[in-house]
């Protein structure tokens, strides 16, 4: 009874601020708009992969892409079956369903990743790959992505690649231009470590929050910023409660597409190359298409009376300075090294700033 009212509960609240994109039937969740255009059922190997967010964001449409071209390239063997909306609860919950083998793989956002995959925060420090053009430079990085990439493979959980869904900022519901602005407002943050320090840091108010319950939570008041992507704030209405948007750009918002090690090492060694080779391709693509749907996004916002603001360069140059006190205090966890581990550095994040050209 409890699972079937929290079920309805979230298919209401989804309904209520917009996120479903088909219709809804009998207070289900519809994929009807994103059905395959074929018939799974005689797949060989199956797999069920959860994201919470709107596929309409390219980052997470990427699943329904994975899926049809996994389809293709392995001649019906393997069949993906992709539930966005938070159809399988909220990250960490669905992590430890991963985990233990429930599921077999997940779209997990960057700033909930470090839950399970500490070294998966070297993405949300400030001011380190917060550019579009410095992911692409950290993908193409090598044995740092491949390192990176490796951050839960000590949970029995495999990294593959990554998508985005673009540069961090505050959502607001009064003009935020300077950081006295920005002290006055209590903002919703994420689940995590490195949010959490970057936000004491900075000297802000942070309310920590689960995504489902944000919705509901920025409708009633209890935070008037949001901090978040213009893509996403626009996806999913957020723009109907906050009018206005000031660009930082301190960070990219990451999926991370990862998968169960015990689940996927039983497939036979050509599906794991095809299966590795789809996603490659797919998330290189889907990045690309991510640039192009920000800008969009912003110009959608702007017509519709969204007002968008920068701060000055003195104070961007303040909180980067403050926000590298994050860098400092999670390095030991970033760092930190485990037996799956084939790179071995001494100081990883050392090594990702030099190479991004980072300067506190």
């Amino acid at each position: 009874m409890i699972c079937k009212k929290m079920v309805i509960f979230t298919t209401c609240c989804l309904v209520t601020f917009g996120l479903l994109a088909g219709p809804v039937m009998g207070g289900a969740l519809s994929l009807d708009k994103w059905k395959p255009s074929f018939d799974p059922s005689g797949a060989k190997y199956k797999c069920i992969v959860s994201n919470v967010s709107h596929p309409v964001i390219k980052g997470v449409y990427a699943g329904f892409a994975i899926r049809d071209e996994l389809w293709k390239k392995t001649n019906g063997q393997i069949f993906m079956d992709y539930k966005p909306f938070s159809m399988l609860g909220g990250e960490v919950e669905v992590l430890n369903q991963l985990q233990m083998g429930a599921i077999q793989g997940m779209s997990v956002s960057s700033v909930a990743s470090t839950n399970m995959g500490p070294r998966f925060g070297l993405i949300n420090l400030p001011f380190l790959i917060n550019s579009f053009d410095k992911l692409d430079k950290f993908v193409n990085s090598g044995k740092l992505f491949d390192h990176f990439m490796m951050a839960m493979d000590h949970q029995g959980i495999m990294g593959f690649d990554i998508t985005g869904y673009g540069n961090y900022g505050w959502a607001t519901t009064t003009p935020v231009k300077t950081i006295e602005d920005a002290q006055k407002i209590k903002f919703r943050i994420a689940e995590a470590a490195v949010n959490q320090l970057l936000y004491k840091e900075w000297g802000f108010n942070p309310v920590v929050m689960p995504w489902p319950d944000v919705p509901i939570a920025f409708k009633q008041g209890v935070f008037e910023g949001l901090d978040h992507t213009p893509t996403v704030c626009n996806v999913t209405k957020k723009f109907e409660v906050a009018k206005y948007f000031t660009q930082l750009n301190y960070a990219q918002g990451l999926f991370i597409w990862i998968f169960n090690k015990a689940w996927f090492n039983k497939l036979p060694a050509d599906l794991q190359k095809i299966f590795k080779e789809t996603v490659h391709d797919i998330c290189a693509k889907i990045r690309q298409e991510t640039r192009a749907q920000e800008a969009e996004e912003i110009a959608k916002a702007q017509k519709a009376g969204i007002e968008f603001f920068k701060l000055s360069d003195e104070e961007m140059a303040l909180l980067k300075k403050q926000g590298h006190v994050t860098h400092e205090n999670y390095m030991e966890k970033i760092n930190n090294l485990y037996p799956g581990d084939t790179y071995r550095p001494e100081n990883y994040l050392k090594e990702v700033q030099d190479y991004m050209e980072y300067k506190p």
